[in-house]
């Protein structure tokens, strides 16, 4: 979802820095060398990440990126540019090459769509490409090979209780084939004045593998970014509202369903002096949460403590894991970005 205000502090940092051509493998090699900044509040985030470590440009000149997800069999990472309706791959020697279009809306581009393209990306257990797919409000698997993409979809779930979906916006696949995802409005335009818009709330959902739809949680204003902890006892959301950017933590039962949720941190203060809402999201192996959101991406202890931030100088949408948590990639706005994290 790409972040509804912006501020003059941000912007500031990106003086310079707006939209430009794909940037090469040997331009972005000028970036590599420059320091990156990482707010470091815990002792904790050393473990995490070294003290110099650096923040890669590994492409820029997107609309607005979202959506990573790491292919270990292809060794790429694949990424969506939703107001585009565009998912690029980047492989390291390659760099930057469309990888589908359209991604996210299968028909000519409607007045009603605000952001058509698909949004979150993930594998599921066969190594099939699953979408989040705003202009079709859908969630999707494309139908072709990861090494022939073709914009050829199956349809996952598009609706509950015989309405049609929002514009679903990320999703997670748990190791007994139940998907979680969100719902929240961001592809309509006019968002939840949308006259599209068919369900009155924006949920998050679980649809079982056997194919039937259930809410986890319609109590959620804007929910986001979701991910499962390690021991998938825990279902993670963000909520990218202003008035409430929390991150909630829900017990996932040993049936997949999934209880009443808590505050697991909560960022709206945090928000108003330093600007970003909370986005996607992703868990490491040993459960650290690391969360796009003030700032850029916020790392959270298992247990909730702010260990530290990863300054990206952007508004900041999702990340992925690569190489067994040893790389993040970052969509940052306009850029993909790399950051190699501690053995």
């Amino acid at each position: 979802m790409k972040p509804i205000y912006f501020s003059v502090a941000i912007a500031i940092l990106m003086s310079g820095c707006g939209p430009q051509k794909p940037q090469t493998e040997e331009t972005s090699n000028e970036e590599a060398s420059k320091p990156q900044v990482v707010e470091r509040l815990d002792p904790a985030i050393d473990k995490l990440i070294d003290k110099d470590a650096k923040l890669e440009i590994l492409g820029e000149g997107y609309t607005w990126a979202e959506g990573p997800v790491w292919v270990p069999s292809q060794q790429m990472v694949l990424f969506t540019d939703v107001p585009n309706n565009v998912a690029y791959k980047w492989k390291e020697g390659e760099g930057v090459s469309v990888f589908l279009k359209p991604s996210g809306y299968t028909a000519e581009a409607g007045k009603e769509e605000r952001e058509p393209g698909a949004n979150g990306l993930i594998l599921d257990d066969q190594g099939r490409l699953l979408l989040c797919q705003h202009g079709d409000r859908r969630v999707a698997r494309m139908d072709a090979p990861l090494d022939a993409p073709a914009s050829k979809f199956v349809t996952l779930v598009d609706r509950f209780e015989g309405k049609r979906l929002n514009s679903p916006n990320d999703l997670i696949l748990s190791s007994w084939g139940d998907i979680y995802f969100t719902d929240p409005p961001y592809g309509l335009t006019g968002l939840d004045a949308s006259p599209i818009k068919e369900i009155p709330f924006n949920g998050v959902y679980r649809l079982k593998k056997s194919g039937e739809i259930e809410l986890v949680t319609d109590k959620m204003s804007k929910p986001n970014g979701i991910a499962l902890s390690p021991d998938e006892k825990t279902l993670y959301v963000a909520n990218s509202d202003p008035e409430r950017s929390i991150w909630m933590a829900f017990p996932v039962n040993e049936d997949g369903s999934v209880g009443e949720g808590k505050v697991f941190f909560d960022a709206t203060e945090l928000t108003k002096v330093t600007p970003g809402n909370p986005d996607g999201m992703k868990v490491d192996s040993k459960g650290n949460i690391f969360a796009t959101g003030p700032g850029g991406v916020v790392v959270l202890s298992p247990s909730g403590k702010h260990l530290g931030t990863i300054i990206t100088g952007a508004p900041t949408a999702n990340i992925a894991f690569g190489g067994d948590d040893k790389v993040v990639f970052i969509t940052s706005e306009s850029r993909l970005l790399r950051m190699k994290l501690r053995d």
